[in-house]
């Protein structure tokens, strides 16, 4: 036999609570057709309480009484005697909801018990994932600052040692009329940049001028040729002149 949760309920007199309980742990066996939910109850497996209803309501118990003519009215027969039986103590239907209603409480309470043990699992949980993130944030803050640190180090470094090199060259260079390099480099097609400005014999200031409006030019002129990090003059090409200041 197959029931739906409502009529379950009202069949067994359990609360619709408890029905879906036993649902979820999968202590009762159930289909789902078009949306509905349905119960099934195997006729052979009928809970002890039902059959005792049933049996009840179709049993009346009978208690036959003779009398007897003969025996003097103040003694009982020995056919009464035999007929008198004694009275037996029955389940009646509201100890067997009363006792429904009270597994119901015990097992809402062990329901509201475990909810509150399941929220404070998941809000530790939180907190621990929470804690872990700002701990992870705070040390990759650490290390990019320490970072920036070592490269502003290295780059200060490098700038220096480029710095004083090219003063070294330039103060042992000697210096050429500028209109003569200038032909002496265009005779090439292609020139690193940083060496043709040594060979001007410019001031490290003004180099590092011209170098910047190559960088911020590299991009949007095609003129300004960039490899492996270097900028390249190609005079075959193209006419520097006005990066080329100073």
């Amino acid at each position: 036999m197959r029931f739906t949760v409502d009529e379950y309920s009202q069949r067994f007199k359990m609360s619709k609570e408890m029905i879906n309980s036993r649902l979820k742990s999968r202590r009762l066996n159930y289909i789902i057709e078009d949306g509905t939910t349905y119960i099934i109850v195997p006729r052979n497996s009928l809970d002890d309480v039902q059959k005792e209803r049933i049996k009840q309501a179709s049993v009346e118990p009978a208690v036959t009484t003779t009398t007897s003519v003969e025996s003097t009215p103040s003694v009982p027969t020995i056919k009464q005697v035999k007929t008198a039986r004694p009275a037996r103590s029955k389940t009646t239907v509201g100890t067997i909801i009363a006792l429904y209603q009270k597994e119901n409480l015990q097992l809402k309470q062990k329901i509201k018990e475990l909810d509150q043990k399941i929220d404070r699992l998941i809000g530790d949980k939180e907190q621990m994932l929470r804690d872990e993130r700002d701990r992870i944030e705070k040390v990759y803050s650490n290390k990019d600052e320490q970072l920036k640190t070592i490269l502003e180090l290295v780059n200060t470094k490098l700038m220096l040692t480029q710095d004083s090199t090219v003063h070294d060259v330039d103060s042992t260079t000697e210096k050429a009329p500028e209109d003569a390099i200038d032909a002496t480099w265009q005779q090439s097609d292609f020139v690193e940049l940083r060496q043709y400005l040594k060979s001007l014999g410019l001031k490290p200031l003004e180099r590092k001028s011209i170098k910047k409006r190559f960088a911020e030019a590299y991009g949007s002129d095609v003129r300004v040729i960039q490899q492996n990090g270097q900028f390249y003059l190609d005079f075959s090409k193209y006419d520097y002149s006005d990066l080329l200041r100073h």
